[in-house]
């Protein structure tokens, strides 16, 4: 593995590509960060990147995101975190914040053929990644029966609460089931430059905002009211970007701030982009009548949005360095990993294989998709080419 210190400007690079092509929602995310910055760049080792899922998994927040956010954080220190999520995150929030623009042209059957092909490429990555993962988190019968009773919980319940379940269940299971010669997701410490007492002021932080930002707070859409929507939002929501909707369409239209219609075309617009989709944030914040320019309402909302879970995960890192040797804790992490495998293969079949295979002829793009990632080991960018194309060309010949 390569020394872990690099360059906040490598970092940047690194989330750029994957902010402009990480297609097919938070789970999919999961996958481009495990095969460009483990497999590819080995800035991590599968240990320490199996360490980090497992925190992310359990503390509220965009877990890509917070997952990103501390790949940065470990890389390059709080340059490089702030590197990989403004990176990440700004090729979908300034997409979002012109999608109207956009719209018209995605409106034919090449722009709905373009964006089934990056649905297709979603289903590649994620096939990759389950494969990839099962054999380094699921090597045994405890593990895989963790992952395959997961998966199917997930695929019968069918509710996105019910993911927290999933992983909560993964660590008793790893500790009852998974003892003796399961402590390798924590064979290397994560390199964090800080101590506890930093962490702490973070976790601190966190709670001061989520209680002191209502008592400033307007029914008006100002931008004090605008942060503490957002910081709410972005604080209690477990699940990822899907579940947080709820919590942003009380905030936003039942208080009368956008109508049902503005909100639901965002929403539908942040289905067909790249990133997190928690910068659907920026798009809110951008069409709120706050009496401020547009630009100024989607900052303050996209920031609000991510740092809660930010502030969570950097101050959950020093202590987690203080009980990562620990049997059980490292038992539970390889309990919560291998449910995080069968998140994956439950998300593998529904929502991805679900939307995007429709055809014989889907399934062979993605297919050929999943050959270029697994077999040739090719870029996610170079899929993202072919599923798009192909897609396109059969709309044109067919």
């Amino acid at each position: 593995m390569k020394n872990n210190q690099g360059s906040p400007a490598e970092v940047f690079i690194a989330f750029l590509k994957l902010g402009l092509t990480s297609f097919g929602g938070p789970v999919a995310h999961l996958a481009y960060f495990r095969k460009e910055l483990v497999e590819r760049r080995h800035w991590v080792s599968e240990s320490q990147f199996s360490q980090l899922l497992a925190i992310c998994q359990f503390l509220p927040g965009p877990a890509s995101s917070q997952l990103g956010f501390s790949l940065g954080l470990t890389r390059a220190g709080w340059l490089g975190a702030l590197a990989a999520f403004l990176a990440f995150t700004l090729p979908s929030a300034l997409l979002l914040m012109g999608f109207a623009y956009l719209l018209p042209a995605l409106s034919g059957p090449v722009g709905e053929a373009a964006i089934h092909g990056l649905k297709i490429v979603a289903f590649a990555v994620v096939a990759d990644a389950v494969l990839g993962m099962s054999k380094k988190l699921c090597p045994d019968i405890q593990r895989a029966t963790i992952a395959i009773l997961s998966a199917g919980l997930l695929l019968v319940v069918g509710n996105a609460w019910i993911q927290l379940l999933v992983i909560f269940g993964g660590a008793v299971a790893g500790i009852v089931l998974c003892r003796g010669g399961t402590a390798d997701p924590l064979a290397s410490q994560i390199p964090i430059p800080y101590g506890r007492r930093l962490g702490g002021t973070l976790l601190l932080l966190f709670f001061g905002l989520l209680i002191g930002l209502p008592l400033f707070s307007t029914a008006n859409a100002s931008l004090i009211a605008i942060a503490e929507a957002f910081y709410r939002a972005g604080a209690l929501v477990f699940g990822g970007g899907h579940v947080v909707l709820p919590l942003l369409e009380d905030a936003m239209v039942s208080s009368g701030w956008i109508a049902s219609e503005t909100f639901l075309a965002g929403y539908g617009a942040s289905q067909a982009i790249p990133g997190p989709l928690f910068a659907f944030s920026a798009y809110l914040g951008a069409v709120t009548p706050t009496g401020h320019n547009e630009w100024i309402g989607a900052t303050v909302a996209l920031l609000f949005m991510f740092i809660p879970g930010f502030l969570l995960v950097a101050g959950v890192l020093p202590f987690w360095r203080a009980i990562s040797d620990n049997t059980a804790v490292a038992n539970a992490v390889t309990g919560v990993n291998a449910a995080v495998v069968g998140l994956l293969a439950a998300a593998l079949y529904d929502p991805i294989f679900t939307s995007a295979i429709h055809s014989a002829i889907d399934f062979a793009i993605g297919m050929i998709a999943f050959v270029m990632l697994y077999v040739w080991r090719l870029s996610a960018i170079i899929t993202v080419i072919w599923s798009v194309i192909a897609s396109i060309l059969i709309v044109l010949i067919v």
